[in-house]
């Protein structure tokens, strides 16, 4: 009597569930499994270039189907509303699908509850369509505010200063941005911020948006005529709601394979995976995003082959940050993402973070192909946005 087919669900096509998923089409076609990636939108959006989007530039848009082409997994566009560990099963849209093995990797978004007039008045880039919206509101304002000091407020308003230079640029946040930098690196940022005309205002803190601006903490406000939060971030609460151990963001607690400490069917990759090492839990970037996605395809490979699972290592390289199209600074780091005394700047700078971040739509091709490792994928990308 033939084996059933082994069922894996990939929950989310963001940069970890997708290079997961190809991977996985690639180990495990010939042990017997059948692969279903889930996702909200057929659109792979890449989360690396939403503030160029935001500035009203045209990309490429890539179709994840596309991207699966000749690959063997089923694609289905929906929104996983709720997990079933005992059934092992995941809600899509009111359906149920079982799974054997679920890799859980649904991503994290800016949060917009915790501050007053988030959701109802300011922008954020939690996707395609958000970036999209906020770049049509951009022709008629006069004054754009930025909320948020960390990697990707920084990216936004500097692309919107350089893409727009009639627009009043204003970065707002609670601590100065570059922070995570050391002080030449950081020193460079600035001068950028003074060639592009961006307003910096650092040590505040936004208590309210409204429709024409902000209030602060210390009882001053600044008018705005469009305001984009890219402060906080959220996971969904769909992983604790189902019992799975998550930590006090809401992450999915996994042991040193990428598998959930309470349910070891469930790999957990990405920004809603709690990921500790040596140094410290791994914050959500792409630079480590990418590699727990192709750690996860290996471990369940080997799982399925019956090996002993094997413990994932990783160490953050750089901090990429672009300065508009024309500038950018490269912060090399230590392991756990603290500044080294290396760093790169102008014309050097551009062609290394062009190298590192290009689209990662080339890695899932080669992936295709190869059996790429998370080692070989440790360099690229790099964004934080708290």
């Amino acid at each position: 009597m033939r084996k059933p087919p082994h069922r894996i669900v990939v929950a989310g096509a963001g940069y970890a569930g997708m290079m997961a998923t190809i991977g996985l089409a690639r180990r495990t076609r010939r042990l017997g499994t059948q692969i279903t990636l889930v996702n909200p939108s057929s659109r792979f959006v890449e989360r690396l270039r939403l503030h160029q989007i935001a500035a009203g530039q045209d990309l490429p848009v890539h179709r994840i189907p596309d991207i699966l082409a000749g690959t063997g997994v089923r694609f289905v566009e929906g929104r996983i509303t709720a997990i079933d560990p005992i059934r092992q099963a995941v809600e899509i849209d009111r359906d149920w699908q079982e799974y054997d093995t679920l890799v859980y990797a649904v991503g994290s978004a800016t949060a917009t509850a915790a501050v007053p007039g988030v959701a109802q008045h300011a922008y954020t880039l939690n996707g395609l369509d958000a970036a999209k919206a906020f770049a049509a509101r951009l022709p008629g304002a006069a004054r754009v505010m930025v909320c948020g000091g960390g990697l990707t407020g920084v990216e936004a308003a500097t692309e919107v200063a350089e893409s727009h230079p009639r627009l009043a640029v204003t970065l707002v946040s609670e601590t100065p941005p570059g922070t995570m930098m050391g002080p030449r690196a950081r020193d460079h940022l600035y001068r950028g911020f003074e060639r592009l005309g961006v307003a910096v205002v650092p040590g505040v803190r936004v208590t309210k948006v409204r429709p024409d601006g902000v209030d602060l903490a210390d009882g001053g406000s600044f008018p705005a005529d469009v305001v984009l939060w890219t402060s906080g971030v959220e996971v969904t609460p769909v992983a604790g709601a189902a019992g799975l151990s998550i930590d006090e963001h809401g992450r999915v607690i996994t042991d040193t394979s990428l598998r959930s400490v309470s349910h070891p069917q469930v790999f957990a990759v990405g920004d809603a995976a709690a990921v500790r090492q040596r140094w410290g839990t791994i914050h959500g970037t792409c630079q480590s995003g990418i590699p727990t996605g192709a750690f996860a395809a290996q471990e369940i490979a080997r799982q399925l082959a019956g090996r002993e699972p094997r413990p994932f290592r990783f160490g953050y390289v750089h901090q990429p940050v672009s300065i508009g199209r024309r500038d950018a600074v490269i912060q090399f780091t230590f392991a756990d993402d603290t500044p080294r005394r290396a760093y790169l700047t102008g014309r050097p700078a551009i062609l290394y973070k062009q190298f590192v971040s290009s689209s990662p739509i080339y890695t899932y091709r080669l992936a295709r192909r190869l059996k790429v490792s998370a080692r070989m994928l440790a360099g690229t990308g790099g964004r934080r946005q708290r």
